[in-house]
């Protein structure tokens, strides 16, 4: 039977969000839909056959960190850890020599999109390219490689030596690149330019995922909740007796405090979408506080700063917006999207301006477990599964008002996150039954 209809019949919690409200009977049936859901069955073993490929997707010949670090769980299991590995030291060896970390990395004789392509003679025969807008490269490799450390328990990829400097000195190479470079001194935050939540691409038409001559720079929630999550990472892998350049836990907490002064409204229970550092790129009347950011706001979660009790209400908040559109899941980027005349590089409910992302929605469903709301993550995932099934498919994005399936047709950050997703509901389960 369909989880969720199970769910609307037989679980009805008193608290809502508080899954300890439930008695051990009620969790353990719970638990037990979990394990004889088909759907679940069938996705993963979808997800598994196209996470044995690296790049993006289908419609992409790259192979991208920000997309690699949300499949390298379910690359672990379709491939060998050496297979894995070798792709995780590719951004190492690609590495530029300020610390950045590119976006990702294409056999030379396939490079032929309109980047401005740089080379390494540590990886001959790849071409490299940046989308200079994000500030989440850095980031996204520093978390693939601890998932690749807790899944493998291979901690020799830290002593591993690319270019003369550990992999260990290179991540802190990468993460000072950030303070020295992304960094605004004023807010004590992480910088980057003015786009849609987690987004690359600026708002000016054109080639919009290079920093050009009309870049607003700004700070917003994706970027520094990733960074965080970095550095948290960072320490955890630390090897004893490793001498780090700074005091990476001191820059954390104070992280922690700076998001919650100035990006968190705690009378809207919600994220700003970006504080301007040199002016905004929208018009004086245009009232950019009432979007609400989806994606930003999930990976904030993620990396602990927000409660429990805020998560409910931010989750009460995603489902009020999701249900005024038809089509519409957990993985809409912003609700209400940017107007055309505000953002004329993406029109509303298109791509990343109020299009529907798995790839990030799929991330709520871990931390809503964690959080005792193991109810709400199946109801919220149910959906998410049933496209995949109708389209035959894991699809980039999806639009809210059509429920079409848009973009590539083998998204592999959607495989993995899904797969991921499956396997946190499968992992609760199993204690309780």
């Amino acid at each position: 039977m369909n989880l969720l209809k199970t769910l609307l019949f037989s679980i009805a919690l008193t608290i809502p969000g508080i899954l300890l409200a439930q008695s051990p009977a009620s969790q353990k049936e719970l638990a037990r839909q979990i394990m004889t859901d088909s759907r679940l069955d069938t996705v993963e073993a979808r997800a598994l056959r196209l996470l044995t490929g690296f790049t993006a997707g289908t419609s992409y010949g790259e192979i991208w960190i920000r997309d690699f670090n949300t499949f390298i769980a379910g690359s672990l299991r379709a491939r060998s850890k050496e297979e894995v590995k070798d792709k995780l030291l590719l951004f190492f060896k690609i590495q530029g020599k300020d610390g950045n970390i590119p976006d990702g990395a294409i056999h030379t004789d396939q490079a032929h999109v309109g980047y401005q392509y740089l080379y390494s003679e540590l990886a001959p025969g790849w071409a490299i390219h940046k989308n200079t807008v994000e500030t989440d490269q850095e980031s996204s490799l520093i978390q693939a490689v601890k998932k690749y450390i807790d899944i493998t328990g291979d901690k020799s990829i830290l002593t591993d030596t690319i270019g003369g400097r550990t992999v260990m000195q290179r991540m802190e190479d990468a993460m000072n690149y950030i303070l020295k470079n992304r960094w605004s001194v004023k807010y004590g935050l992480v910088t980057g330019a003015t786009t849609v939540d987690w987004g690359d691409v600026q708002t000016q038409h054109g080639w919009g995922v290079v920093i050009n001559d009309k870049t607003k720079w700004a700070i917003d929630i994706y970027d520094n909740a990733m960074f965080l999550m970095a550095i948290h990472d960072f320490l955890a892998m630390r090897p004893a007796g490793y001498k780090a350049s700074r005091y990476w836990g001191d820059i954390a907490i104070g992280m922690k405090i700076r998001v919650r002064n100035h990006l968190w409204d705690a009378k809207a229970g919600k994220y700003i979408p970006h504080i301007y550092l040199d002016g905004s790129p929208f018009s004086p009347l245009f009232n950019e506080k009432q979007i609400l950011y989806f994606g930003g706001t999930i990976c904030a979660i993620k990396a602990g700063l927000n409660t429990p009790k805020e998560i409910v209400d931010i989750n009460n908040q995603f489902l009020k917006a999701v249900s005024r559109e038809k089509y519409a899941t957990i993985g809409l980027t912003v609700y209400p999207p940017y107007p055309l005349e505000e953002f004329p590089n993406m029109p509303p409910f298109t791509y990343q301006n109020g299009g529907d992302w798995t790839w990030f929605g799929g991330r709520m469903i871990t931390p809503l477990i964690e959080n005792n709301m193991v109810s709400e993550a199946c109801t919220e995932l149910s959906p998410m599964i049933d496209r995949v099934l109708k389209n035959k498919g894991f699809f980039e994005w999806y639009d809210v008002k059509t429920g079409e399936p848009k973009g590539s047709g083998d998204f592999r950050g959607e495989a993995g996150v899904l797969y991921e997703a499956i396997t946190s509901l499968r992992n609760w389960a199993l204690k309780r039954m």
